[in-house]
């Protein structure tokens, strides 16, 4: 058999060269992907605020006297610190003030004809029981007798009519110290002057139901705060009174303040464009160890509903529809796609109960282009790092 030339063998050599670097050179080149260990660690399942809460105060109020009327005395200025009962304003009043003095007179005039009214009516009956002993003994005719004992009783009725006319003097007396407290307003708790409408001069309107009127003074007690925010209607059933919490606020960049929830209202808030919440009230743990807090600042808040320590974890966002996640293959160099059954989870860890094992990676980098099932990968360990 005659052998092939020299020239035969280095052509096809080179052909087989040619046909190997076409195909490497048009194989897919692998995906870079981040990709991250299955390993065990803290997960909690936790809820959060639809939209913005924000810190209240447990008490806070909005005065505003019952009648109108010129400012005459602003006993305080913003930010003062006030005490329960403490004069805050008082509107022009004179007129009243001489009401109550009127009244003041009308009391002392009705008492001095009480004495004089119920001394005669005394002095009548006195009368008409010396006349009754005189009938008896035959002195005086029954028709005498009668006839005191009527002036007698109507003097006495007198007396009566002169002690309702006192008590009628001092109910309008008190009636014009009422009328007064229309026109002045009280601190009802202390705490402090957070804004006042209006200054000495000005007329200070009140402010009727359904009119938003602003109030003359708006009064804040910032020794207890607490946060009030919307959950959604879909969450409200898992939520407890007591349930740890944790509020962050804008004020305070990245900081977290322990709380707990201390009321859930008792029904659904319906705002238009807007889904259906119910509202949460959480108190802060510490307070006292917050420097600067509020009244007003935006808060959210995350209610932790369920914690695991020693959990066998993933990232929530390498999960796929369907409770898919895709592994590399350390062998092959591929992706491989896997089902695993889930626990409680939040938006950073979730449990995995079946389908992985401690050291297995998982990609993380599901939004890049070409990672999918059965695709060549490798693991991008500068985005990793």
């Amino acid at each position: 058999m005659k052998r092939p030339s020299p020239r035969l063998i280095i052509i096809l050599a080179a052909a087989f060269v040619v046909i190997g670097v076409v195909r490497w050179l048009t194989l897919p080149k692998p995906v870079a992907v981040v990709v991250q260990e299955v390993a065990r660690g803290r997960v909690e399942s936790t809820i959060a605020n639809t939209r913005a809460g924000s810190v209240e105060a447990c008490q806070r109020t909005k005065l505003s006297t019952i009648l109108g009327g010129r400012i005459e005395v602003l006993a305080v200025k913003e930010g003062d610190k006030v005490k329960k009962g403490q004069l805050l304003m008082k509107l022009w009043n004179d007129d009243q003030k001489a009401q109550q003095t009127l009244a003041d007179t009308q009391v002392v005039q009705a008492s001095r004809q009480v004495d004089e009214a119920c001394t005669v009516a005394a002095n009548a009956i006195r009368d008409a029981d010396r006349t009754t002993k005189l009938y008896r003994d035959g002195f005086v005719s029954i028709s005498a007798e009668q006839a005191a004992r009527a002036g007698a009783e109507a003097k006495q009725a007198a007396c009566e009519t002169a002690k309702a006319a006192v008590n009628q003097a001092k109910a309008r007396l008190a009636a014009t110290r009422v009328e007064q407290g229309r026109t002045v307003l009280y601190a009802p708790f202390a705490g402090t002057v957070a804004k006042i409408v209006g200054e000495v001069g000005e007329y200070s309107t009140p402010s009727p139901p359904g009119v938003p009127t602003p109030p003359a003074i708006d009064l804040i007690d910032e020794s207890c705060l607490y946060v009030t925010a919307p959950m959604d209607e879909i969450d409200a059933p898992k939520i407890a009174v007591g349930q740890p919490v944790r509020i962050k606020m804008d004020a305070f960049g990245k900081r977290e303040f322990p709380g707990k929830v201390r009321r859930i209202a008792p029904y659904v808030t319906a705002v238009e464009k807007q889904a259906r919440t119910v509202e949460v009230e959480v108190d802060f743990d510490k307070p006292g160890d917050i420097d600067g807090l509020l009244v007003g600042y935006s808060a959210d808040v995350e209610i932790v509903l369920a914690v695991k320590d020693d959990a066998l974890r993933v990232p929530t966002a390498a999960i796929q529809e369907g409770g898919k996640v895709l592994l590399l293959n350390p062998d092959s160099g591929e992706l491989e796609e896997r089902m695993i059954k889930t626990g409680i989870a939040n938006w950073e860890y979730t449990e995995v109960l079946d389908g992985l094992q401690a050291g297995e990676r998982i990609v993380t980098s599901l939004e890049r282009e070409g990672v999918k099932a059965g695709a060549q990968a490798k693991a991008d360990t500068a985005a990793a790092n």
